[in-house]
């Protein structure tokens, strides 16, 4: 790490004019051919006062001193003071702040960067100095919202600036109206430059920091636990950016007033999306509802946003019945196969590529397999392509969201499986994202943070996995990844999935297992601990019963509801019996008794009567004369 005190970069701006005098662009422009250090020394920056406050660090105004052969000159500049990072990890940021710093410089519509400094123990990131921001904006207006015109203006400028940044894979991840940078001529410019990226695995003070990238408001739920529920992807700024729109044309933050907790809940638990404000131009309502989908796959990228928002622009201004906003919350919207016209446009079908029938969401296996492997020979401009199919003469007609790519042997959404296991930190299976036609993919993998990256040539098919299906730890697995629920005897319970995430993580509910609280049914797993179940598999009458037990837990009061019900009706059964029985013994000693009581007896001629008058008679005497 050097030490010289020179400047970042001897980079200065300049108006350009396009022969609109009232638009004028500012230009950052360098010296060619020269390569300058990001390190500015403690001892040239002078701290005057803090002026903002967020999740990593602190923002304060200060005085950059620049001395050199040349010239000697004072800068007034911002820098964001980090929160304490521990001394043997504060040369990672730094390394890969240089590694950013070279590909951030000549970037517009995005702040422009001095360079890194160390004061006080804490590192200080310093970049250009404006004077107010979108939000500062925002705070003295009337209701807290932008014109529509404005807002898409400003759009247009940040979706072209983080375009450029994910272009050179850099992820922002802490997108909102604050960071939201103006100048004196009302353009706009990013002020982060991704510092979340940049603490990726770094130890941090605050434990809820290290579980989530940005400010809770704005975060996409893949941010909150990027190991976990992750990975993290440019589409993870799709929604950052979505909920900053929604905000500028509403004047109203999203989940505004609730705690960390609650919208944690809400975004990740419950999967609740951001009120949209009705009366938006259909292109940008359309686009800001795919920001908010869920799984990232399904969202737009920055170029769907840039072209969503340069069409609304047109739309505004052509339109001057154009009225005000309303509310109302999200509604999903997908394509007639269950996929949203975002991820159906992100691998553009070519010449010769080899494409088969697209599986339906969440599903195993192909139904309707009409083209289960196929080489394209047509391009047509409504979206149709011209599929040959072995044993087919005549290629067939069909529409490309129905199609998709496969590449030696593998297309985005397979599982697949590592073939080295050599990193135990992450699953060795996980979900395929993309996939090449020089064979170099990105997969989703339990425990890593970011999308894998590698080639085809070091993955394996894997057993898939579909929502509904039944599934249950594995017998050697002895520590598993998530907790899982085990029965009394050391006997894990029989799960059924309910959601797969896009790293491959299973959430599992136990419909068999009676909670009172909803939130204690779901537990996650890693694909790799866990195998199927089902009923055909099941030997035998009590693994079938156990079976049906974790089906819903109602079965097992059921099978007992019934036992009782049986055992009761059985016992009043045998009781009905067992009475008939006793009666039937009583009265045989009865009539047994009775005929023992049949006394012969002589009356008047000697003829014999039946004992039973004397019976009655020899009683009354008795009661009488009790004797």
């Amino acid at each position: 790490m050097s030490n010289n005190s020179n400047s970042a970069s001897d980079a200065f701006e300049f108006e350009l004019f396009e022969g609109d005098p009232e638009n004028l662009k500012t230009v950052v422009a360098t010296a060619p051919n020269r390569i300058s250090s990001p390190w500015i020394d403690s001892s040239a920056l002078k701290l005057k006062h803090r002026i903002g406050r967020g999740p990593f660090g602190d923002v304060w105004l200060a005085t950059h001193h620049r001395l050199t052969e040349d010239y000697d000159e004072h800068h007034e500049v911002a820098v964001k003071m980090l929160h304490p990072v521990k001394e043997d990890h504060m040369q990672t940021v730094v390394n890969r702040f240089q590694n950013l710093f070279s590909t951030y410089q000549g970037i517009q519509s995005v702040c422009m960067l001095h360079g890194i400094s160390i004061t006080n123990g804490k590192i200080c990131i310093v970049m250009k100095f404006y004077e107010g921001s979108v939000g500062d904006r925002m705070a003295r207006l009337k209701g807290g919202k932008l014109p529509l015109p404005d807002v898409l203006r400003y759009g247009i400028e940040l979706a072209q600036g983080i375009r450029e940044l994910h272009l050179k894979g850099i992820l922002v991840l802490n997108l909102k109206p604050c960071n939201f940078l103006l100048n004196e001529n009302d353009q706009v410019f990013l002020g982060d430059m991704g510092i979340p990226s940049l603490l990726l695995g770094v130890p941090l003070p605050t434990p809820d920091i290290a579980l989530r990238l940005g400010t809770p408001n704005y975060m996409a739920p893949e941010q909150w636990e990027p190991d976990v529920r992750g990975p993290i992807s440019f589409e993870t700024d799709s929604w950052g950016f979505g909920c900053s729109i929604v905000e500028m044309v509403s004047g109203v933050q999203p989940w505004c007033g609730r705690s960390v907790e609650e919208i944690f809940r809400s975004v990740v638990i419950k999967q609740e999306k951001p009120h949209l404000p009705i009366g938006l131009p259909p292109a940008l309502e359309n686009v800001l509802r795919g920001c908010f989908e869920y799984d990232f796959r399904k969202r737009p990228l920055m170029v769907n946003l840039l072209e969503a928002f340069k069409s609304s622009l047109n739309a505004v201004y052509d339109d001057v019945s154009w009225i005000g906003l309303g509310n109302r919350a999200l509604v999903d919207k997908a394509t007639g196969i269950g996929y949203t016209e975002w991820l159906l446009s992100k691998d553009q079908l070519q010449m010769r590529d080899t494409v088969r029938s697209r599986k339906p969401p969440n599903s195993c296996k192909v139904e309707n397999m009409n083209v289960p492997e196929g080489t394209v020979v047509g391009l047509e401009t409504d979206g149709f392509l011209l599929v040959r199919v072995h044993g087919i003469h005549d290629p067939l007609r069909i529409h490309s969201s129905t199609l998709e790519r496969v590449t030696l042997g593998l297309a985005a959404g397979d599982w697949v499986r590592l073939k080295k296991e050599n990193n135990k930190k992450h699953s060795p299976i996980g979900i395929l994202h993309s996939i090449e036609r020089d064979g170099t993919v990105a997969v989703g993998f339990i425990g890593v943070e970011t999308l894998w990256k590698g080639h085809s040539s070091e993955l394996q098919m894997a057993e898939s996995f579909c929502v509904g299906q039944f599934v249950k730890l594995k017998e050697n697995v002895l520590s598993p990844r998530f907790e899982w629920p085990e029965k009394r005897g050391n006997e894990c319970f029989t799960g059924r999935i309910s959601q797969i995430l896009p790293n491959g993580c299973l959430v599992v509910k136990f419909p068999g297992r009676f909670v009172f609280k909803e939130a204690f049914k779901t537990h996650l797993a890693d694909p790799a601990e866990v195998e199927l179940v089902s009923f055909k598999t099941c030997t035998g009458v009590v693994k079938k019963y156990q079976h049906l037990e974790a089906f819903h837990w109602a079965v097992r009061p059921l099978i007992f509801s019934l036992g009782l019900f049986t055992a009761m009706r059985l016992g009043m059964f045998v009781g009905r019996k067992v009475g008939r029985s006793k009666r039937k013994m009583d009265q045989r000693k009865t009539d047994q008794r009775k005929k023992d009581q049949t006394i012969p007896v002589e009356v008047g001629d000697g003829k014999n009567q039946d004992a039973q008058t004397g019976g009655k008679g020899w009683k009354v005497t008795n009661i009488l004369f009790r004797e």
